[in-house]
């Protein structure tokens, strides 16, 4: 069979599928690596390892196809959106890429939102002006390192430091990744003039914009080291969260992809760039006729991680076979492998993995018996953009336990998706199917939440790998082979959907205007606690 290598460059990990014309995944690769955080507000990869990360996956799929017969015929990618790194003539980095998650810049988005900049770069850019993307990163050198930022001869982002190590390419950047940056006016399909002002970064240190499905030939000692003929080609790609929406074959109007990993994300895809009015969504390219509307929120299973730390002392992979192991306690010994845990009453020390705590939670009635969390663990981005934001438990009595701070955990992600949902009616772009990937709808309980915030059934898509299946379904857009991207549909296989249960349904319709009153409410005080926290010498 005739495969397509697709590969995710992730911020934790880089994955490649090989995927066959008819959307099959016929093997999997991944190299993890971590996430350097150096200090307070940074949050950074080393972009050699992502490099490293693309061959050596290529190298090991393109192993299995041999192995299973089939035949590799191009390479496509895709790439996280909104790093930043320094790059020499050849591509080649000279510095840390920058990651999304980095924080450094947040006096120059500040500093744009006040000054009322903000709106018009958004309307013409598609990107919301935040410390996330490249236009307030590249403010930030600028303001603070102008010198490295005039004398770098090229600044990137991760599609343009893979491509370099891949392919044999000038100095170029997809739609869809420049879409991302805040620099690239999506409507006039040229770099930002008022954008490069801002940043002091010249249009010849940015790569030359070209479409998703551009291809280049392979590098000679890439194509060597995997065993494939330099003369496949390598397919430019687009970014994870257009892929990933292609991925689970959510192309067709009145359809909604919802990733809920690490953070979350909810898009449906426009024939044409699409801003709202009020500034809430992004609008980013999957290729020049499709475009993705929607928004990120930045905690999802983050949250339920961060309870299992807090609430259970175990931040290591979950058990064995998810049984508890012995633990010596502090007062009373030691504890039984296996012994049951009344629902909300455990304690610290108890080896719980996640599943086993949404397990856990799914035994609390919807709404958490009056308990309403604000899960802005690391501030939060759609619908409102606001990076201070902080988290916070309301209506929280001796009635509530650990079972009840973990569902009202997963209800207040799902409530930051459904207001992400509403903002997309808004601007009269209907959802009505939600087709979910990502590790957090393994459980129920997030897929039950989920409908029910949205009160729109969710079907589970079939691969795991969704966002590399989509790079490599656009991969065979690019050979021809699928010229209707909303075939895509037919082609990924999703589970039975979750229907909302219609009472819950109704008890988170009636909750979402107090979670939005209640993130409004708290701004200032979160802003001034940040004040406090970052400027507090008490030991």
């Amino acid at each position: 069979m005739d495969v397509i290598v697709g590969i995710d460059t992730g911020t934790t990990a880089t994955k490649a599928v090989a995927v066959g014309a008819a959307g099959e995944p016929r093997g999997l690769a991944s190299v993890t690596y971590p996430l350097s955080v150096p200090a307070a507000g940074r949050a950074e990869l080393d972009p050699g390892l992502l490099r490293d990360a693309a061959v050596h996956t290529l190298v090991e799929v393109a192993r299995q196809a041999r192995e299973r017969g089939d035949r590799v015929v191009a390479v496509s990618l895709s790439a996280f959106l909104h790093g930043l790194v320094p790059l020499d003539p050849g591509g080649r980095p000279l510095g840390p890429l920058i990651t999304w998650a980095d924080g450094r810049a947040g006096a120059q988005s500040a500093a744009l939102v006040a000054a009322g900049r903000a709106p018009a770069l958004h309307a013409r850019t598609g990107t919301p002006v935040h410390p996330m993307s490249p236009l307030a990163k590249l403010a930030w050198w600028h303001d603070t390192h102008p010198g490295t930022l005039r004398d770098t001869p090229r600044w990137g982002g991760v599609k343009e430091l893979v491509l370099a190590a891949l392919a044999d390419a000038p100095f170029v950047v997809d739609l869809s990744a420049a879409s991302g940056t805040g620099l690239y006016d999506i409507h006039q399909r040229r770099w930002d003039p008022e954008a490069l002002e801002i940043t002091g970064v010249r249009t010849a240190q940015l790569g030359e914009v070209v479409p998703t499905t551009e291809q280049f030939p392979l590098r000679r000692d890439v194509a060597a080291a995997a065993g494939l003929p330099d003369t496949i080609p390598v397919i430019v790609g687009a970014t994870d969260g257009p892929l990933a929406t292609l991925g689970v074959g959510a192309t067709a109007p009145g359809v909604a992809a919802v990733s809920l990993g690490t953070s979350g994300a909810l898009r449906t895809v426009v024939h044409a760039p699409t801003v709202d009015r009020a500034g809430r969504l992004f609008c980013y390219a999957l290729t020049a006729d499709r475009w993705v509307i929607g928004g990120a929120v930045n905690n999802a299973g983050s949250v339920v991680r961060w309870a299992r730390r807090t609430f259970t002392g175990y931040p290591d992979a979950d058990p064995p076979g998810g049984e508890r192991l012995d633990i010596d306690r502090s007062e009373g010994g030691r504890a039984d492998a296996g012994a049951p845990v009344a629902a909300g009453r455990g304690g610290v020390g108890e080896d719980l993995g996640d599943a086993a705590l949404l397990v856990e939670a799914g035994g609390v009635p919807a709404g958490s018996e009056g308990l309403l969390c604000l899960p802005y663990l690391l501030g939060e981005r759609a619908p409102w953009w606001r990076p201070g934001l902080r988290g916070a438990y309301l209506g929280l009595g001796r009635e509530h336990g650990r079972a009840h701070l973990v569902r009202a955990a997963v209800e207040g992600v799902c409530q930051q998706l459904a207001l992400v949902r509403d903002t997309v009616a808004d601007e009269g772009i209907p959802v009505t199917e939600v087709r979910a990937t990502g590790g957090a709808v393994a459980s129920t309980l997030w897929v039950s939440v989920l409908a029910a915030a949205l009160d729109l059934p969710v079907a589970v898509a079939g691969a795991r790998e969704g966002t590399a299946l989509g790079a490599g379904l656009l991969g065979w857009h690019a050979l021809g082979a699928l010229p209707d991207l909303d075939h895509a549909a037919a082609l990924v296989g999703v589970g039975t959907p979750t229907r909302p249960d219609p009472d819950a349904a109704a008890l988170y319709r009636r909750l979402r205007p107090l979670v939005e009153r209640a993130a409004l409410a708290v701004t200032e005080m979160h802003t001034e606690l940040d004040t406090l926290a970052r400027g507090s010498t008490v030991p």
